[in-house]
């Protein structure tokens, strides 16, 4: 109800917009900074509004007689601004997430819009503090602990030389094992041959033996048979 008198009053001042350049400012972090507006047009003014990109942060309004700060974005500048009289804005105890776009809108009989550019650069202190030291800490140690766990890694996988001497000395087990089974395969072979010759050797002593012996008996038969019929 409140913004829409205030708008309908507004309209009724016929507002004609007056849009300033984009003002940079730089501040270290830690620091406070203020934001200035035009005083002779805040004397006049009816709402001063401030915003941080796109998000409110300030607020005064003549009508209603309020002035009001908000967190803004993530609640990042919650107890960290103040307006004064005249409607400038600062920030105090500055960060490096406060970097961005200020735009503070004034609404008089005439509407400006003014645009701050705001650095926060970081201190050489904030470089080294001890968070920053804890992190360093922390990537080395933590580097250390992934060396050290390689290492053991390559250790595992590398064999000792116990187990290097183990396996050559099973591995010559073997291969004395598979020579003596086929030096034994060699003898059993050469003994079935002698076996096999010899016994060739017999059954045909045996067979001209047999041979003989019936021609023996054939020459005698036949003698007798010619002596009887003489």
């Amino acid at each position: 109800m409140v913004t829409a008198f205030i708008l309908f009053f507004v309209c009724l001042w016929r507002l004609v917009d007056v849009t300033d350049g984009v003002k940079s400012v730089s501040v270290m972090e830690g620091d406070s900074v203020t934001l200035n507006i035009d005083v002779t047009e805040s004397q006049k003014y009816l709402l001063i509004h401030w915003a941080f990109g796109s998000t409110r942060i300030a607020e005064v309004s003549r009508l209603t007689q309020t002035n009001s700060t908000y967190g803004g974005p993530d609640e990042r500048f919650r107890d960290r601004l103040k307006l004064d009289l005249t409607g400038s804005l600062t920030i105090t105890n500055t960060r490096t997430t406060d970097s961005g776009l200020y735009r503070v809108t004034i609404i008089s009989k005439e509407t400006s819009y003014t645009s701050y550019n705001v650095k926060v650069c970081e201190t050489p202190q904030s470089t080294s503090s001890p968070e920053r030291s804890s992190n360093s800490n922390f990537l080395v140690n933590n580097s250390t602990i992934i060396q050290t766990e390689d290492a053991n890694m390559t250790e595992l996988h590398q064999p000792s030389s116990d187990h290097i001497h183990c396996c050559g000395l099973i591995e010559a087990v073997i291969r004395l094992v598979a020579s003596a089974l086929v030096g034994v395969a060699a003898v059993a072979f050469l003994v079935y041959d002698i076996r096999s010759t010899l016994r060739s050797e017999l059954n045909r002593m045996e067979e001209t033996r047999h041979h003989r012996v019936k021609l023996e008996q054939y020459e005698m038969s036949r003698r007798f048979s010619s002596r009887y019929v003489c």
